[in-house]
C-alpha cells in the first residue's frame, strides 16, 4: 500500500480511481485528479509547497515532485507523462507534455502545453518553455516544434498507455 502522509496539517487529496504503487510516497499538501498513475518509488513531498496533479497525469517510477518553501509549487495541468526518474522542482507544466526520463524541471519554469522535454534535459530555474516545442540539452534549450502527429503519436500515446498500464494492477 502507497505511503500517504500528513504533514502541517495537510493531507493528501487523491481521487478514487488513481492507481497509486505500492512503495510511491505521496505526502503533506498534494492534489491528485481523475484517471491519474503514480508508480513505484516515486515521491510527491508537499510538505513544504502544494502539489496539484490534473487528470490522466503519470508520474513514473522513481521520480521526486519537491518545491522550495513559501516561494515556490508545482502545478501539472491534464494528459501529461512524467517519465521514470524525473525531478519536478516547484514548476508549473501545462496540458499535453511528455518530460522525458531523466530530466529535471527547476523552480520558476514553465513547461507550455504540447511540448516535448527530452530525456536527460536540464531546464533550469525561471525558464519558459515555449507551447508545442521540443527542449534538449544541459541547459535545455529549444530544438523544433512539435508537429500535431507528434502530439498525437508520442504525447497522446504515452498518456493514454499508463492509462492501461494502471488498469492491469487493479484486476
Amino acid at each position: 500500500m502507497a505511503l500517504i502522509k500528513s504533514v502541517r496539517g495537510f493531507t493528501p487529496k487523491i481521487a478514487e480511481n488513481v492507481f497509486l504503487a505500492d512503495n510511491a510516497t505521496i505526502i503533506g499538501e498534494v492534489e491528485i485528479k481523475e484517471d491519474s498513475s503514480i508508480w513505484f518509488n516515486a515521491v510527491l513531498r508537499g510538505d513544504v509547497g502544494a502539489i496539484k496533479i490534473g487528470k490522466n497525469v503519470n508520474i513514473q517510477d522513481g521520480c521526486v515532485l519537491h518545491t522550495t518553501y513559501q516561494q515556490s509549487t508545482i502545478q501539472i495541468g491534464d494528459n501529461v507523462s512524467v517519465g521514470h526518474n524525473v525531478t519536478i522542482h516547484g514548476a508549473t507544466i501545462e496540458n499535453n507534455v511528455l518530460l522525458g526520463m531523466g530530466s529535471t524541471i527547476l523552480d520558476g519554469a514553465v513547461i507550455g502545453e504540447n511540448s516535448i522535454i527530452a530525456a536527460g534535459a536540464v531546464v533550469t530555474k525561471n525558464t519558459i518553455v515555449e507551447p508545442g516545442s521540443l527542449y534538449a540539452g544541459i541547459p535545455a534549450k529549444k530544438i523544433k516544434d512539435v508537429s500535431p502527429e507528434q502530439t498525437k503519436d508520442m504525447i497522446n500515446r504515452i498518456s493514454n498507455n499508463y492509462r492501461m498500464y494502471a488498469s492491469w494492477y487493479q484486476e
